[in-house]
């Protein structure tokens, strides 16, 4: 059975079912929906609000982790993790745009949009799916895309998972793994913070699509880190490249990313349509405690149409991660939320985010409540914050 995150894992289902098939989860919902009993679903990886814990009933789907290719297509079970779906693709040489994190949940990560390295090329891993298996409330199986319930599968495309059903095989399109490609790490004292993010939302936004450069800004130190072509001629303290196999690369990448902040401590997202001024990023900088992600957004990532899947954020240049303890958060989310544009990515959920459905879903959230209504008219499938 798969593990929730640490400050999670005092919540304890009152029955777990660990599920290996279609069948297996049917019989799951339909004895939660007997036993007046509420349904969580988890599927291998974490969650950061909490959504895959419950105490009513757990249907687990991580058994239901089998990879398949035919042609330019994988059929992934929902309970895979990225780690062993990367692997089982290499073998024919290919892969899917996605995250580097070998334990996340490819389901989770699909279905409420999925960023990574080959994102700003390809998009974003929801954009990739063409296909999934879905069991319903009340009991059918249904093969969904762009012809079968094209509502489903437009709805499953980034809303975030378990609103609709519970999803048990994701077919998605892959793409040829690069050859090689090239990893970075750059460092610099936490002085130079400000000059860093200023710069940062100049260029890397609009930098080549293979070019993925995050910027990572801890209490000591300040990090540009990523994967793709950089320039030589940005300024670091320390600086670590590589040029590696893309397997290895990937794997590289997990294991020398900056140390991330303590599970324990809570964050906010946010989506930027403009660079943050200097008193933002000044008023932003005066307490070192908390850990600051910009993530270069624009390209393949903008070029889907807004209404054409169900995630929302299509005209973004950057999104924005800070994760602290509460008091830090909060002043830091006040600094910054007068300049973003409202957007919050739904696959960093924030249980004490205000209007979020609005933030999660914006202009598609109407289209995804009638969804909703026709896919589960019970609300079998409710969590906080869910449509």
């Amino acid at each position: 059975m798969a593990e929730a995150l640490e400050r999670f894992r005092h919540i304890k289902p009152a029955v777990a079912r660990a599920c290996g098939s279609a069948a297996e989860v049917q019989a799951a919902i339909a004895e939660a929906r007997e036993r007046g009993l509420e349904i969580a679903v988890r599927s291998g990886g974490h969650c950061f609000a909490g959504r895959s814990s419950t105490t009513g009933l757990l249907i687990d789907v991580e058994p239901i982790n089998r990879v398949e290719l035919d042609g330019d297509v994988a059929t992934i079970g929902a309970g895979a993790r990225l780690g062993p779906v990367y692997d089982a693709l290499a073998a024919h040489g290919r892969t899917i745009a996605g995250g580097c994190g070998p334990t996340v949940g490819i389901a989770g990560l699909a279905l409420g949009g999925g960023l990574g390295v080959l994102g700003r090329r390809y998009g974003l891993t929801c954009d990739q799916m063409v296909g999934a298996q879905v069991v319903l409330a009340d009991g059918p199986v249904v093969e969904t895309d762009e012809d079968n319930d094209p509502d489903l599968f437009w709805a499953l495309r980034g809303s975030g998972g378990g609103q609709f059903g519970v999803v048990t095989r994701l077919k998605l399109k892959t793409v040829e793994a690069p050859p090689s490609i090239e990893c970075f790490r750059l460092s610099r004292p936490r002085e130079h913070a400000a000059e860093q993010i200023g710069e940062w939302q100049l260029w890397a936004p609009e930098a080549p699509e293979d070019l993925a450069a995050s910027l990572i800004v801890h209490p000591d130190q300040v990090h540009l880190f990523g994967a793709g072509p950089l320039p030589r001629t940005l300024q670091a303290e320390s600086e670590v490249r590589v040029e590696l196999p893309y397997r290895q690369a990937k794997q590289w990448l997990v294991d020398n990313g900056p140390a991330g902040a303590p599970d324990e401590n809570d964050s906010k997202s946010e989506f930027f349509r403009q660079p943050l001024p200097t008193s933002a990023v000044q008023a932003l900088l005066e307490d070192a405690r908390g850990e600051l992600d910009f993530s270069p957004w624009g390209g393949a990532y903008n070029r889907v149409e807004t209404a054409a899947t169900a995630f929302a954020h299509r005209d973004e240049r950057f999104l924005l991660k800070m994760t602290g303890p509460p008091d830090w958060l909060g002043e830091a989310w006040r600094v910054t939320r007068g300049f973003g544009s409202g957007g919050v990515y739904p696959n960093f959920p924030d249980p004490a985010l205000n209007n979020a459905l609005t933030a999660y879903h914006g202009t598609n959230l109407a289209r995804l409540q009638q969804v909703k209504a026709a896919y589960d008219p019970d609300n079998v499938f409710r969590f906080p914050q869910s449509l």
